[in-house]
């Protein structure tokens, strides 16, 4: 991103009454209730919030068409894009959705600004919905600055091209290439003028991932561009569109920053956790039993296990554990039974599923932003 200030009319008898509220009070025991509706936002620095914890921000800042967001449960789609600008330059605005602050807004309990040095880790996730008659990027921005800022610009953006569609480049020259979160990008590095860009493109379009993002803070250290005295003040993710954009969707997000000491280079983060993942498949379908282990010294409380589902499974019904989305990067969390984990002890969950093509286990399980070995 390259942000710019940004009961009915009459009573019919005590009895009658009594009835209708007992009818009322069984309903809603029983049934499930209708979700909240979706909002839409169409001012041009607007923003709502999702999940309880992420802002959402139309963050129309390069030209002066029409644009809307419109915030789901779980992330948001660009249901109005108008116009375009050259691909030679800025593209016209970065619709998207943050942890953290960004010009005087931060979102709802966010630990950040955190300085690098006391950030053990800050896994996130995500899922993206494309389309294809548009020009635009699908990226992470993740603001570093010297200072704790909540409002202005920051020292140096860190941007992660997770999608490329058209002929557009990010700022400056390519350096070279790095292997980061185990996977290989092309590295950028340059200047808008008023802050220093160091981006990371994918080869080739990544749908959903879940990852590490002080892996990509250390390159900004280890590349002279931070220090791990500075502060990571937000971690966005969303699209920049030159042309067109309505239809792009964020489907799901999270991000979370754990503190724990060593920061960028240091020894914080240590594997505290083992998970066992089972499975019972038929075709078309298949039940899943997770343990997660804390093998750790202190006690996990709130405890939330990130895995990604592979390509074409879905889950359908979960037990033991809340767990969202239903596809792509998910979460599972405990229940009020089940919130903690002792040092030495574990949780069971599992869940049910359906899936296409070649049955896959997830690659990898993270357990609070910790990365958990395989029992």
């Amino acid at each position: 991103m390259r942000p710019l200030p940004h009961l009915p009319r009459a009573v019919r008898g005590a009895l009658g009454a009594l009835v209708t509220a007992f009818a009322t009070i069984a309903a809603l025991s029983t049934a499930t209730l209708p979700a909240q509706a979706d909002t839409t936002v169409c001012e041009q620095f607007g923003s709502t919030v999702v999940q309880g914890r992420y802002v959402v921000q139309n963050n129309r800042w390069g030209t002066n068409e029409p644009q809307c967001v419109t915030a789901t449960d779980a992330g948001f789609r660009v249901s109005r894009a108008d116009g375009s600008v050259p691909t030679n330059g800025a593209p016209k605005s970065y619709p998207s959705l943050f942890n953290g602050c960004h010009y005087t807004k931060c979102s709802p309990g966010t630990a950040l600004p955190a300085q690098l040095s006391s950030i053990s880790s800050a896994p996130s996730s995500i899922s993206y919905g494309y389309v294809g008659d548009a020009v635009y990027n699908a990226s992470y921005d993740i603001w570093l600055d010297p200072a704790p800022r909540t409002d202005g610009v920051n020292r140096t953006e860190i941007m992660i091209w997770f999608n490329k569609v058209g002929p557009i480049q990010p700022i400056g020259t390519q350096v070279g290439t790095a292997t980061v979160g185990g996977r290989t990008w092309q590295v950028w590095s340059g200047s808008n003028g008023a802050n220093d860009v160091l981006s990371f493109v994918a080869p080739s379009a990544i749908g959903s991932w879940s990852f590490d993002v002080m892996d990509f803070v250390r390159q900004a250290v280890t590349r002279g561009l931070a220090q791990n005295n500075w502060y990571l003040t937000s971690v966005q993710a969303g699209f920049e569109p030159w042309q067109n954009g309505t239809g792009l969707t964020v489907n799901s997000f999270s991000s979370t920053v754990n503190a724990g000491g060593g920061g960028p280079g240091g020894p914080g983060g240590g594997t505290a956790c083992e998970v066992a993942y089972t499975t019972n498949v038929w075709q078309g379908g298949f039940t899943a039993n997770v343990t997660a282990t804390n093998t750790g010294s202190a006690p996990l409380d709130g405890w939330r296990l990130a895995f990604t589902l592979p390509s074409g499974q879905s889950i359908t019904s979960a037990w033991n554990a809340s767990v969202s989305p239903s596809s792509g990067p998910v979460t599972a969390s405990g229940l009020t039974h089940n919130a903690s984990i002792s040092p030495g002890g574990s949780q069971t969950f599992g869940f049910q599923g359906t899936y296409g093509g070649a049955f896959a286990a997830p690659g990898g399980f993270s357990l609070n932003g910790t990365a958990c070995t395989r029992a």
